[in-house]
């Protein structure tokens, strides 16, 4: 393969479904082929390998055979490639975040049905319950999903939430205050590394323009958690007396087990990375490794170096978005935490009329998280989205804020304005992570602070509504309000920064190179067009989104 510099630096994404360069001779379709061994695209199986000549070289074959498709041709298996992968992938990774979701709020479940009173919590020890899970969350997100990168994922994953889920499990035994606390701090430990890690799985499987909408369905499966775990919940409670267990108790012991068999099955549901997939055929395989070289570019080379790393540690970009995501996330935690009990104050609710009235405002959140994926896909666009939601989020809070006690109604209203603004606000604020840094170990580094940050905001919100606030609950609802502006403000500031750096770039360099095209890294007129002599190709990979040629997504 030629040294190429394509797609990952322009504005847009390639949506043609042009077929790869992964050739060195070029057919009457502009694509090449070629029998060199050298070639980057070819035997990327490396047991294919190892093989002796007498045995078929798999990988080069399939190579071959994509060469031979019509561009017709391989848009049509491009398309049956990524139903197959959404059909294989999708619903069990969303299975995954569903359950840790369910596992990780549903203390709040626990609280209306007696968990304080059995194990005579004050309201700070709750508080300090509801934390602790997210201390050892946020400390482990980013070593955890390192780990990921040397394991197997279909061991690393299963392993952590067998983990998870015995913790989860015994947490319907405990009998004080500091059992309870340390359980929640393990299993905040072992849930750390699903959300990222998935995220990252992912990028191996997808190209940059087609992974956010399947990582909002991650999302929108902790958001069905939240519109059908107070039901669960609430159903497990009937259990009462079973076994001499509270009805807390059995919530715990039901939903761990679940997790428990769960990762199990995922020992077999989960599939490590596409040239190892036995679901897809040789040619399917190829194809995704193909798509994932064209796609990503630069952006796929390079290896591991302290200067990207302090790159992403001093670019004003990353804590811009650090403070972003956790503007979104303290107010989802707030909700997930305590919507049952908000609830239980707005009129004379019974506990199980509580969990049930707190699942329509989720059901609404699910509706709008989704519609604004894929809107926010379509047009490419992230800061509008994000600063029209938190507006409205932001007016849901004051609302709560104003609206008097003995209007219930005008309440339970406000309680929807607010769910609907906060789940759109996670999905696209992590989807604008992943769009602005172009170089892939910077990135990384980004998004672990990104998701550390932000999943800091359920230790602010777990200290912020507390039971001597009811029923109004001013403070809790005060910092939720300033956390949603404070995504704003930063929505604001990161738009017009990248905006006046697309600008600046285009009257200095010109506009940027069309999605499929294709320049040499040693053609002088490539060099002198973005003024990149005397740089070597490593230096210039290292450049990533500091790249002339980089258009960040507005």
């Amino acid at each position: 393969m030629s040294n190429q510099y394509t797609n990952g630096y322009g504005h847009n994404h390639n949506n043609n479904h042009e077929k790869p360069e992964i050739i060195t001779k070029e057919n009457k379709n502009g694509i090449r082929n070629s029998n060199d061994s050298s070639n980057q695209f070819i035997n990327n199986n490396n047991e294919d390998q190892k093989m002796p000549d007498t045995i078929p070289n798999h990988s080069k074959i399939a190579s071959e055979t994509i060469f031979q498709m019509s561009p017709e041709e391989y848009a049509l298996a491009e398309k049956k490639l990524l139903r197959k992968l959404d059909f294989k992938l999708i619903p069990w990774m969303t299975l995954l975040y569903l359950l840790s979701f369910i596992d990780r709020v549903n203390v709040g479940a626990a609280k209306l049905v007696g968990l304080t009173a059995d194990l005579k919590l004050t309201s700070s020890q709750y508080s300090n319950a509801s934390m602790i899970f997210f201390v050892s969350y946020v400390a482990f997100e980013v070593p955890s999903n390192l780990v990921l990168k040397k394991l197997r994922p279909s061991r690393w994953i299963p392993f952590t939430m067998i983990c998870w889920a015995i913790f989860q499990t015994t947490m319907g035994l405990v009998t004080s205050y500091g059992q309870l606390l340390a359980l929640r701090f393990c299993l905040g430990l072992f849930e750390s590394g699903l959300f990222p890690g998935l995220n990252f799985y992912l990028t191996g499987w997808y190209k940059r323009d087609e992974i956010n909408r399947r990582c909002a369905f991650f999302f929108g499966g902790a958001v069905l958690a939240g519109a059908f775990g107070g039901i669960f919940g609430y159903a497990l409670s009937k259990m009462d007396g079973v076994g001499g267990k509270a009805g807390w108790s059995w919530i715990f012991i039901i939903e761990g087990l679940l997790t428990f068999i769960v990762a199990v099955l995922s020992f077999w549901m989960i599939h490590d990375w596409p040239d190892t997939a036995k679901f897809l055929t040789p040619v399917e395989r190829e194809m995704v490794l193909h798509r994932l070289k064209q796609e990503q570019g630069l952006a796929s080379e390079g290896g591991f170096t302290w200067r990207v790393i302090k790159k992403a540690l001093l670019d004003w970009k990353t804590y811009c978005l650090m403070l972003m995501y956790i503007g979104a996330a303290e107010p989802l935690y707030s909700g997930s935490l305590f919507t049952p009990t908000i609830i239980a104050y707005l009129g004379k609710f019974t506990v199980s009329q509580s969990l049930l009235l707190s699942t329509p405002p989720y059901v609404l959140m699910f509706i709008t998280t989704m519609t604004t994926a894929f809107m926010s896909d379509k047009y490419q666009r992230r800061g509008f989205f994000l600063m029209g939601w938190s507006l409205i989020g932001a007016i849901g809070y004051l609302l709560l804020l104003t609206i008097p006690i003995h209007h219930p109604g005008g309440l339970y209203a406000a309680v929807f304005i607010s769910s609907a603004a906060v789940g759109p606000l996670i999905a696209t604020t992590i989807a604008w992570t992943g769009n602005t840094f172009g170089n892939h170990y910077k990135k990384a580094v980004a998004m672990g602070l990104v998701f550390s940050a932000g999943n800091s905001g359920g230790i602010v919100s777990s200290q912020a509504y507390r039971n001597k606030d009811a029923p109004r609950f001013l403070p809790g609802h005060g910092t939720a309000l300033a956390f949603c502006l404070l995504n704003f403000t930063m929505a604001t500031i990161l738009y017009f920064g990248v905006k006046r750096e697309n600008a600046r770039r285009d009257a200095q360099y010109g506009p940027a190179p069309r999605p499929d095209e294709v320049q040499e890294f040693d053609d002088p007129e490539y060099l002198q067009r973005w003024g990149l002599q005397g740089m070597s190709r490593k230096e210039i990979v290292e450049l990533g989104d500091d790249h002339p040629a980089y258009r960040y997504i507005l």
